[in-house]
């Protein structure tokens, strides 16, 4: 079983900046797609970023140029750095790891992942 332990999470001022982490219980394998998504009061999770085993990224149109993701294998560590925040990226932020390799095209898709983090909240005011 794969533990996610995210952490990073905070309350900022809209332009603000905050950088989210997520560690991994069990050694991190480059074949792992690993990947960040929210969940706002009311809605559903969505994609926010995502990274293949290739090292190559993702991202939702609303945080494209804002936001950027990384992963340190060998820490075990996926990171989340968020930029220029706004109001409306306040909600929970989840991690979470696929045990399977899916399509690029997927990756910001709930289903590609197996696993995920308990979150983190993310509260952007104005």
């Amino acid at each position: 079983q794969v533990h996610l332990v995210e952490s990073g999470g905070g309350s900022v001022q809209a332009g603000g900046s905050l950088r989210l982490a997520c560690v991994v219980s069990q050694y991190m394998r480059s074949t792992y797609h690993m990947g960040w998504f929210r969940q706002a009061p009311g809605k559903a999770r969505e994609g926010v970023a995502a990274i293949d085993s290739n090292g190559r990224a993702r991202y939702a149109n609303s945080v494209q140029g804002r936001c950027t993701i990384s992963r340190d294998n060998a820490a075990n560590t996926l990171y989340l750095q968020m930029d220029n925040l706004e109001p409306d990226d306040t909600a929970i932020y989840y991690c979470a790891a696929a045990a399977q390799p899916r399509s690029w095209l997927l990756l910001l898709e709930t289903s590609t992942y197996n696993y995920w983090g308990q979150g983190t909240q993310v509260t952007v005011s104005s």
